[in-house]
């Protein structure tokens, strides 16, 4: 058997997973992206307000008439200027996490630049909710090995960023709780009006077919099944009710640990998977000859 093969263990009772976890962006990835220039457009960033003034509420309200807890990566300067946002999540026995500050590209920073965004996030964290976040979530699914240091060095629980396994795993001695591009809305739905969209957005109920089959597919595999939402696409009416959809089937599927990211590498930590998912970080050489 290949070594990574095995078997994940569950909590007792558990034969596979799910989170719902959501990134609370707004409009912090369009201010990221425009760094530096006069912009007095309207359009983009009043869509993506949608998300702090609308969607979340909608999407708390959707864990709470299901009973479940969802993990939530919000940028802290989200944080700073909706300062209700982690006490409203803090409050719903949710998770609040870090997910960079202005949704940076953490490839496009230096180590420093990117250990004081952590630190800033920290210290804003605190400021709102009286505790340090355990989690992590990279802006744009992106890593390097500076970060992951510094996120090592700053006392992190856990990472979800990556996708080495659909099971968690470690990377020099870090959980990693995987995410993965098919369960993520904003591949099928995120749609601004401009040139970067190359179709419209998709059917949700073609969607929600093809995540409920990813989901059957992990209860066969005995694997994680990481949602991932973003408020200001996912918070509309017509995806809520998809959501609802998906979380009914999700929530009445007997064996599955419907729990945080962060209870989850918790599990991870004091379980046998620890060392049977332990991995080291490398990178790939790119400096090669042909045969």
């Amino acid at each position: 058997m290949f070594k990574f093969a095995a078997k994940y263990e569950w909590p007792k009772g558990y034969t596979s997973a799910a989170v719902l976890s959501a990134d609370v962006d707004g409009e912090s990835p369009y201010i990221w992206r425009n760094r530096g220039k006069k912009v007095e457009m309207l359009g983009e960033i009043e869509q993506r307000r949608f998300g702090p003034r609308v969607g979340l509420s909608r999407i708390l309200g959707l864990c709470d008439e299901f009973g479940i807890k969802g993990s939530f990566y919000t940028p802290a300067w989200i944080a700073a200027t909706y300062p209700e946002i982690l006490p409203a999540i803090a409050k719903g026995g949710h998770e609040a996490a870090a997910h960079g500050y202005y949704h940076e590209r953490v490839d496009e920073l230096d180590e420093a630049a990117n250990d004081k965004i952590l630190a800033h996030s920290i210290k804003l964290f605190k400021s709102q909710l009286g505790k340090a976040p355990v989690g992590y979530r990279s802006p744009s699914w992106e890593l390097t090995p500076a970060v992951h240091r510094c996120l090592r060095k700053r006392r992190f629980l856990y990472d979800s960023s990556l996708m080495g396994m659909d099971v968690p795993y470690s990377l020099d001695g870090l959980p990693e709780i995987p995410v993965q591009w098919f369960v993520d809305d904003a591949p099928y739905f995120r749609y601004v009006g401009g040139p970067t969209d190359k179709t419209p957005p998709a059917n949700p109920n073609v969607v929600v077919d093809g995540w409920m089959e990813e989901f059957e597919a992990t209860r066969e595999f005995g694997s994680l099944f990481m949602i991932t939402i973003h408020p200001w696409i996912s918070g509309r009416g017509q995806r809520i009710r998809m959501l609802r959809k998906l979380l009914t089937k999700v929530c009445n599927t007997r064996g599955v640990w419907v729990t945080t990211a962060e209870e989850i590498a918790r599990h991870h930590q004091k379980s046998a998977n620890a060392k049977k998912f332990a991995m080291k970080l490398k990178l790939v050489s790119t400096d090669i000859s042909l045969p």
